[in-house]
């Protein structure tokens, strides 16, 4: 298989067992999660780092930037890094399973040091634009050529608009990342899809992140141009039931694949492959061959640069 006709996942925490946000992680445990991605279709991903103290995720990225290094499959498989947080919105819903200790107000500084472990491999960078003041990591990473992307944020329908001009280009796990109760007009979900030509935006095919009768709006408001499926995959992916880590947390899957919190009040992440993902968008929303390229294949490449012809 080609590495244009396989899957592309732009939001991958773990797979098969492993956890790439375990300060622990090995080089065999980095070869045996994309050993399995490949196995499940997966051609290309964007390992993900998630919101902790800034020193523990720099020696995250850098861990993993150096193990990336010395193993052919992980090389060939982890196109680069999405770092997720630490600069998202604090408030209770917004912030979802990130912890609300590690979470700051984005700074240049602290940043570029993240960039630095990451040692050159950044291509995602998802923060609240609202807090980030003046725009000023915005700019730098656009300057940088790194796509910023909004979420885990409450921004004022201006406030995406200018961050949009400055250089946002996507919008992170739309529908999640927020309260289960907003404003049923005014609220992130409706705002960013106001600036749907403006922006793309990743969604989660599982039916449980997003109905499948919710994906298919957005799917229908947004244009399949503008839409990228993510499964936002964490250790249990592609492995079923069982108990597992992700960072900080501890979590038990169920037999419908939810990954939730330990008090159950929200969602941490997927337990789905992205072939389950196909699976879902052909028999829950009627999808063709060409719509589903375009979503798991060529958009996500195209979104981050690559060339998807």
């Amino acid at each position: 298989m080609k590495d244009k006709d396989g899957y592309f996942d732009l939001q991958v925490n773990g797979y098969g067992g492993v956890d790439f946000n375990n300060d622990a992680l090995t080089g065999e445990g980095l070869h045996k999660a994309c050993s399995a991605l490949q196995s499940d279709g997966v051609t290309g991903i964007l390992a993900t780092i998630m919101t902790d103290e800034i020193g523990l995720m720099c020696n995250r990225l850098r861990n993993l930037s150096r193990l990336r290094e010395k193993d052919s499959p992980a090389k060939q498989i982890i196109a680069g890094i999405h770092i997720e947080g630490p600069f998202i919105n604090e408030a209770v819903g917004y912030r979802g399973a990130h912890p609300a200790d590690a979470i700051k107000p984005a700074n240049v500084d602290d940043m570029q040091r993240l960039l630095d472990a990451a040692a050159g491999l950044t291509r995602i960078v998802t923060l609240a634009p609202e807090r980030d003041e003046g725009l000023a990591v915005t700019k730098m990473l656009r300057e940088q050529d790194v796509v910023v992307s909004a979420g885990h944020c409450n921004a004022t329908l201006d406030e995406l608009a200018i961050a949009a001009r400055a250089g946002l280009s996507m919008f992170t796990h739309l529908g999640n990342g927020c309260p289960t109760e907003m404003d049923r007009h005014d609220n992130i979900i409706q705002r960013a899809l106001s600036l749907s030509d403006k922006l793309c935006f990743t969604l989660i095919a599982d039916g449980i992140h997003l109905p499948y009768f919710v994906l298919n709006n957005i799917l229908r408001l947004a244009g399949f141009d503008r839409c990228v499926i993510v499964s936002d995959a964490m250790a249990a992916a592609g492995l079923g039931p069982g108990r597992y880590t992700l960072g900080r947390w501890d979590v038990l899957i169920g037999d419908d694949l939810a990954v939730r919190s330990p008090d159950g009040s929200h969602l941490i992440g997927s337990a789905l492959s992205m072939r389950q993902s196909e699976a879902n968008l052909r028999n829950e929303l009627g999808l063709h061959d060409e719509q589903i390229r375009k979503l798991m294949m060529e958009n996500p490449r195209q979104a981050i640069g690559l060339d998807a012809s």
